[in-house]
């Protein structure tokens, strides 16, 4: 299980994804599911990926050294000249690997469910956002919907829907991102530390933050505390329902 979330707004991007991949009680793993692709100041493509860890490892491969071509040469992400190319060449490469290694998997009972977000911008273009599916198919994230989730999404998905909007501050943004994520982590251990946060500024192509989250981290601790207090206030502050019991004769 995980959980990643994408946050797009007027002044930039906001990526955040857990890293556990399987929370049994003797075997606890963690593996990077925010995958970072550059060619500084030209392009920049940030991935997050959720399902079958080994599909998803296969995608981001192919990806980084190529989908080889009916002429012989290699096709890699950074070879695509606009955002919705990209996104294109991630589905034709996750229907290849579904091609290539499905039946098996199927065959043994793996699941082989996967999603993505991709997100970047290249020089010039504009910063876009994509969600795509186990077809390959993707949907857009936009002005009315500025923000994406993956994996185990449900319980950090309220905040967001009460809190972000395009004209959110980014910093703001990453804020409401983290906080997302410790109420999924809160309800769910199959999400769990670290967390790799990426925040990129519009026509920048440039990281502004790249960074992991570990477990202690003195920030994080203290949002976790805070939002829970802020709750807890919150829910002691709201009047006591006023209905009554009926009285009975």
């Amino acid at each position: 299980m995980t959980y990643c979330v994408g946050i797009l707004t007027g002044e930039g991007l906001v990526m955040i994804a857990d890293t556990r991949t399987n929370a049994g009680l003797d075997n606890v793993a963690t593996f990077r599911k925010l995958h970072i692709f550059r060619d500084p100041g030209k392009k920049l493509f940030s991935l997050a990926t959720a399902g079958n860890l080994g599909f998803t490892q296969s995608v981001i491969s192919i990806l980084r050294e190529g989908l080889q071509r009916e002429d012989g040469h290699f096709e890699t992400l950074l070879d695509q000249p606009s955002m919705f190319r990209a996104a294109q060449f991630v589905g034709e490469v996750i229907r290849y690997v579904y091609k290539t290694d499905g039946p098996a998997l199927e065959q043994h009972g793996a699941s082989v469910e996967v999603s993505m977000l991709l997100a970047g911008q290249i020089e010039g273009r504009s910063l876009r956002l994509f969600m795509l599916y186990k077809a390959g198919n993707f949907i857009e994230a936009t002005a009315d919907t500025p923000y994406l989730q993956i994996g185990e999404h449900k319980y950090g998905k309220p905040i967001l829907d009460r809190a972000v909007t395009f004209k959110s501050d980014l910093y703001d943004a990453l804020k409401l991102g983290l906080i997302s994520m410790d109420s999924t982590m809160r309800s769910n251990l199959g999400v769990g530390l670290p967390i790799d946060i990426l925040v990129m500024r519009r026509d920048a192509i440039v990281p502004e933050v790249e960074h992991r989250i570990e477990a202690g981290e003195p920030y994080f601790h203290d949002l976790r505390e805070r939002w829970s207090a802020a709750l807890r206030r919150a829910h002691i502050d709201i009047p006591t329902p006023p209905y009554k019991p009926k009285p009975t004769n």
